[in-house]
This record gives C-alpha cells, structure tokens and sequence, in this order.
C-alpha cells in the first residue's frame, strides 16, 4: 500500500541511505535497541518529515522497534524518489514523490492519516492539523506525537492555548541537542551547500542579507561570514537585533538592506519578509532564497505578478526581469533552499536530531496515560533525553567531561 513515482529507483536510494547509516552512531545504537525490545509493536506511526536519506534511516529505526509506519514527505521539493523507492523496498508504506503538486501532496498527507496512527512524527504540523480538521473520529485513538521544527511549535502552542489540541506532542526542536546543533551548524552549512551547489558563483566580497537571527539565521550568518561575504542581519526583535550586533554584523530594516544585498536569505517562520517594494529595490542579479519552513517568507506569488519575464536561468533557478529592467533570481521557488536545491543536514548533525526524536516517540508510548491526563498537550523532551543523547555523542567522539563531586552538586544546589 503505497504511491511513489518509481519503484524500480530502490538501489539508488539504498546506496544514499547505506551512506548516512555509517555515520549515524546514535540511531544505529537505538535501532539495536530497539530490536530487542520493540517498543512500538503493534503500533502504527504516522510521519511527516523531509523524505531523503537521513529520514529514511529514522523510519527503519522506528520499524525496527515494531512500527508499521505510514510515510509522506513535509514538502514537495525535497522528497527523493528513489529513496521513497529505497524505502518501500523494505516493505515501509510511503505516500510521496518529489515536485508534488499541491492537490497530490495533500492526498499523500491524507493516505497517512486515515490509516487511523497510534503516533504521529510532523515537521511543521501539516499532520496534526490535517487530523484535527478532517478526521476528529481518529483523534481518541492517537497516543501522542513529535514536532520537529519550530514553525509547527508555533502552531502547536496556538492549538493548545485555544484548547484545540487533543493528544500530547512533544517539542523535538526545542531539545538542546537539536536546535543548538541542527538550527545552527546544520542549516548553516545546508543552506550554503544548497545555495552553492545551484548557483555555482563565489560568496567571498558579497553581501549577504539574512533575514531572522534565531539559531538558524546565526548559522547562516556565521557561515556565510566564513565565506568571506560581509553580512547584514534584519530582524523584528531587539534583543537579536543586539545579538547580532555584538556577533559583528550590520543590522537594518529590510528596505534599507534591499539595495545592498547579493544574496537574501530569510530563515523567520513568519510570512511576507521579503515582498514587492524590496524586490524593485534590489540590484540587478539579486538571489533570493528561503530557509524557513514554509514558502510564505519571500513572496513569490508577488514577484511572479510584478515580473514582465519570467524565465528558468539553471536548473533550481528562476529569473524575474522586472519593469526597470533588473532581474531578480530565486532559488528552489522559494522553498527551503536546503532542501528543494541540496540533501538537508549533513548526516552526523541529523544523527542528533533523529536521535532525539525517536527517543521522544518512544517517551509518549510509555508515559502516554500521563501526558494524557495532563491540561498542557505540548510537551518539552525529557531534560534526561538530552542529556544521555549528548553523553552518549561525547562519548563516541572519545571526549571525558568532569562530573560534581556530592559537595558540589550540594554546592550547587
């Protein structure tokens, strides 16, 4: 039972995802785990993440622990077809293809849905949300679920304050070990290998304006600083205004950086960063892309109306001549750039993060009659998760930490 566009792609997807399971030592130590004690048998999990070879290998890992998992992608433009394949191979239930359109990815959401999910894995709550509106009969069955970004918090904590949400979620995101790690270093680096990999042009001498200075925008900062471009920083809240200022950046409102910029790359969860009148601001050439979640932040449909020419100028590229006769470039039409124009995270950082997540799907099947009887349903991953997920990874990188003696925990406490 699945819908993928090529089965015959299986081998390719396996070599990728034979690659990353080399160098995921954290989910290799839980999948031997959970082999033993099947901590999902019987158990159906419902997921929604990005379907490339690092998320495949964390759907093994949770199969492994007993699962029949149900499998879509979070966007459109990062499913890999022939991990689908790689996956469906190994007898998993896929719904996905790559450059879905919008009438397909919504039925592949729906496919993973209706099969009734015992636990639900989303990044950036296209599944919660789908559960809640449209099939409320499947909602007493759910035990429980995990968030992996931060723009499907948000929608979580605005479900749970209006009283809407009815099963716990765990906030993946906000584990130390993952928006620390993942936020930063990882989309730091993905966002720039993407970026590179499409353009093919140097980033050393330019300026690069970064929208929103969260731990992703600090990472694509910092990253693009060490490629030589001189950096400008917008943002709405002061206290990362000031952040940014003291880390040596330049800090403007977006109109003022819209002339500046070589390079726009907005990573804020929030929609509308980059619109019209800074588009007929900008310099002829300008690149603009996106690192947050959904493509609302640069305003596409906007640019696409204004343009006189729209045209492919490279594989991933779209060029925008405008009315004064500047052209404007998007890459990976304004979706995540990491993703629609590179493969995402590098494999270690996504090692953390999958960790992470299935040590939490396996918290809420175990703890799921206590979660359920709480008032709040958005819940923070166990401080204890976190810390032997740190542990464990110092540990294989050969790296000793001092521990308090009982006078300096007494101390301390």
């Amino acid at each position: 039972m699945s819908e993928i566009r090529n089965p015959e792609l299986w081998e390719s997807g396996k070599m990728k995802i034979d690659w990353v399971i080399r160098r995921m030592d954290l989910l290799r130590g839980i999948e031997d785990r959970f082999r033993k004690e099947l901590p999902f048998r019987g158990l159906k999990i419902a997921l929604s993440v990005h379907l490339e070879a690092k998320t495949a290998y964390l759907c093994k890992v949770l199969a492994a622990g007993g699962a029949e998992m149900y499998v879509t992608g979070s966007n459109t433009l990062s499913t890999q077809d022939d991990i689908a394949a790689a996956l469906v191979h190994d007898g998993l239930n896929v719904f996905a293809w790559h450059a879905a359109t919008a009438e397909e990815y919504d039925r592949h959401l729906n496919r993973v849905i209706e099969i009734g999910p015992d636990v639900i894995i989303d990044d950036g709550g296209d599944l919660v949300n789908l559960i809640h509106t449209r099939y409320p009969h499947l909602l007493d069955r759910v035990k429980g679920g995990c968030e992996e970004t931060t723009t499907g918090i948000h929608r979580l904590y605005a479900m749970d304050k209006a009283g809407a949400l009815r099963f716990p979620m765990v906030t993946v995101n906000d584990a130390d070990c993952k928006h620390l790690f993942d936020n930063r270093y990882g989309t730091g680096q993905s966002v720039w290998d993407g970026i590179n990999r499409t353009t093919n042009l140097i980033v050393a001498g330019k300026t690069v304006v970064v929208a929103g200075y969260g731990w992703c925008g600090k990472g694509v900062a910092m990253r693009a600083k060490g490629l030589g471009a001189q950096v400008v920083v917008t943002e709405v809240n002061p206290i990362r205004a000031m952040e940014a200022v003291m880390d040596g950046f330049s800090v403007m409102t977006m109109d003022q950086a819209a002339p500046l910029g070589d390079y726009f790359v907005t990573v804020t969860g929030c929609n509308d960063v980059v619109g019209t009148r800074h588009f007929e601001l900008m310099k002829d050439g300008a690149i603009c892309c996106n690192a947050g979640h959904f493509d609302v932040e640069v305003d596409v449909a906007g640019l696409r109306k204004m343009a006189v020419d729209v045209f492919e100028a490279r594989k991933n590229i779209e060029g925008f001549r405008l009315s004064n006769g500047r052209t404007v470039y998007l890459l990976g039409e304004g979706k995540l750039v990491n993703l629609a124009c590179g493969d995402g995270h590098p494999a270690e950082i996504m090692d953390m993060s999958f960790a992470i997540q299935a040590l939490s799907a396996e918290y809420v099947v175990k703890h799921q009659d206590i979660l359920q009887q709480s008032d709040r349903k958005v819940v923070r991953v166990p401080e204890e998760v976190d810390q032997a997920v740190a542990r464990q990874r110092l540990s294989m990188w050969g790296i000793s930490i001092d521990a308090l003696s009982a006078d300096q925990q007494a101390y301390m406490g």
